[in-house]
């Protein structure tokens, strides 16, 4: 199947490498055009370029630091102007800081702020923002990631990233409700290790990689193009009676 985003137009957060770029190029093969925000520029403009040359669509990009509402109202007005609409929002964009990120007990005020500036605070004005714009679009869909990490606990504390990827199951299902009746679907996604730059800092140390893979019944860690096709299924009307659900994609870790 194949322009399942065919005149479609999706805002995808940290769409400058790993599965935000994915999605970025998954989508654009789709048919959608692509606002990329980042606050890499060069890697955004980077996938930019990779969605001109790579697919028949377009793409516009705008310097986005999630953390800040100014850079997420300029990242939605920068979409509406280069494409006059929006109908997907994708929540992608977030940070795992394990050297900062510990326990409740040691978290400073300041690492909490900064966690879940970018992992909360930032899809909330994401989508502030942005759901006006679906609304005139006539309806759209929001597609949030969340974390396996917010439905289990941790042998090793990582506890201001899980506190703000469990709220963002409520923000959710919250936003679901609200919009259900207004045409707006808002669905998360909850990845478990995936293979992209957040984790290859870690996944330098081979014990570390192999002590994961075998926690992982399916053996391996996930690829960011299996993330994308997951926000894939979201984005498009095969998933139209869908929104508030939690969609697990972890190989298995959930399940043992």
């Amino acid at each position: 199947m194949a322009n399942r985003l065919k005149g479609k137009v999706a805002l995808i957060t940290g769409a400058g490498m790993g599965q935000g770029r994915a999605a970025a190029l998954l989508f654009a093969k789709e048919g959608a055009k692509i606002v990329v925000g980042d606050v890499n520029v060069d890697a955004g403009k980077e996938t930019v370029e990779l969605v001109k040359t790579q697919t028949k669509s377009d793409a516009a990009f705008s310097k986005c630091d999630v953390s800040k509402e100014a850079d997420c109202k300029a990242l939605v007005k920068a979409g509406l102007k280069a494409f006059g609409k929006l109908d997907i929002l994708y929540n992608n964009a977030g940070v795992l800081w394990k050297n900062i990120d510990k326990s409740v007990t040691e978290n400073t005020e300041e690492n909490w702020d900064k966690v879940i500036a970018i992992n909360l605070k930032g899809p909330t004005f994401i989508c502030k923002h942005g759901i006006p714009a679906l609304l005139e679009s006539g309806g759209g869909s929001i597609i949030n990631i969340g974390s396996i990490s917010a439905l289990t606990g941790s042998t090793i504390p990582q506890d201001a990233y899980n506190c703000a990827k469990g709220a963002l199951i409520i923000l959710t299902k919250s936003i679901a409700i609200q919009f259900a009746k207004k045409g707006i679907r808002c669905n998360i996604i909850h990845p478990g290790m995936v293979n992209t730059p957040m984790q290859h800092t870690y996944m330098k140390d081979p014990a570390w990689t192999q002590a994961v893979e075998d926690d992982i019944p399916m053996g391996r860690f996930c690829k960011p193009e299996e993330i994308a096709k997951t926000a894939l299924f979201l984005a498009s009307d095969d998933s139209s009676y869908m929104t508030g659900s939690e969609l697990i994609v972890d190989g298995g870790y959930c399940a043992k």
